[in-house]
């Protein structure tokens, strides 16, 4: 195993020194380069973990056996047209990743209940608008899109603090506290009765657009959006329509089509849009470092890799 090279393309060369200091604990053997360094033998990659990977490069490299995401999607390496295709993709999925997802959901979904993009307005407008009071969580039907490993942990997180729940998954779950609706026959069902919706399906050919007007029309009139999927989802013209015509009451979005978002962007400036610029379960160096070891360890072993993208369902 001497001489295996793991490159990096996530965080730039500021991270670089953090990212060899956690595998020089984690795997000692393993040699950590940086994305750009000239002096990578290209014969000795066997391990890339990357985020939005040059078009083409990852095909230099005759040794590679694993790609493996810096981030939960892979949309950012499936947009490589000369990936190589019998190289296996593995999906960041970390505990801190649920919980991060899980307390930003949380915090939207009660942001959301308690009226705050009314009461920052009011804020700057300097009333006192103490009518703001809102509702209760134990009153607000929240619909998640999508029970994959982060989807289950939120909607589990959101019954836990007190809100009704209902999921929505492309098959049959069973999940404690949580109404569960599945295939494209149930989704108009699941969407007739929700307040808050949030949406953390992947990026298939078949979810793209999904968050558009056919399915804002299906809404109840004053529902809220928490966008915590991935760009592709959203027609973001159809949201703000939504939101002016009063359709929709208000949305916390986190992903984007075009990232970063350019400060003039419209969502930037709607008063009842919160945009957070692509945090909602950024985890930390180490929570990552660690699970790229355990996959590195199970290839290494012959052992069945954990969060492999699979071509055929798109995730």
């Amino acid at each position: 195993m001497q001489g295996d090279t793991l490159l990096i393309k996530s965080g730039g060369a500021a991270a670089l020194t953090e990212w060899q200091h956690h595998f020089a604990q984690l795997m000692p053997g393993l040699r950590v380069y940086g994305w750009d360094d000239p002096f990578v033998d290209a014969r000795n990659v066997k391990y890339a973990l990357v985020y939005q990977p040059d078009h083409g490069r990852l095909a230099h490299y005759p040794r590679l056996r694993l790609i493996l995401s810096a981030a939960a999607g892979v949309d950012h390496i499936l947009a490589d047209p000369a990936l190589p295709a019998d190289v296996p993709i593995v999906r960041m999925v970390t505990h801190e990743t649920r919980e991060r997802m899980s307390d930003f959901v949380t915090f939207a979904a009660l942001a959301i209940v308690r009226d705050l993009p009314a009461l920052v307005i009011a804020q700057r407008d300097g009333r006192w608008a103490n009518e703001l009071t809102g509702r209760l969580a134990r009153d607000t039907c929240v619909s998640m899109l999508g029970l994959g490993e982060l989807g289950s942990a939120v909607a589990t997180r959101l019954h836990a603090n007190g809100f009704r729940v209902n999921g929505w998954a492309r098959t049959p779950k069973l999940l404690t506290g949580v109404n569960v609706f599945a295939g494209e026959a149930q989704l108009d069902a699941v969407l007739a009765e929700t307040d808050i919706l949030v949406n953390l399906l992947p990026d298939t050919p078949a979810t793209r657009g999904i968050l558009g007007r056919k399915r804002f029309a299906q809404l109840p009139t004053g529902a809220s959006l928490i966008q915590v999927g991935r760009g592709a989802h959203l027609d973001r013209q159809a949201l703000l329509d939504a939101l002016d015509s009063g359709r929709m009451r208000s949305a916390v979005v986190d992903v984007f089509d075009v990232e970063p978002l350019p400060p003039d962007d419209a969502l930037r400036r709607h008063p009842k849009v919160l945009v957070t610029p692509h945090i909602a379960s950024t985890v930390s160096y180490a929570a990552r470092a660690r699970q790229v070891a355990d996959v590195v360890g199970a290839h290494r072993r012959g052992a069945p890799l954990p969060f492999v993208y699979d071509a055929a369902r798109g995730y």
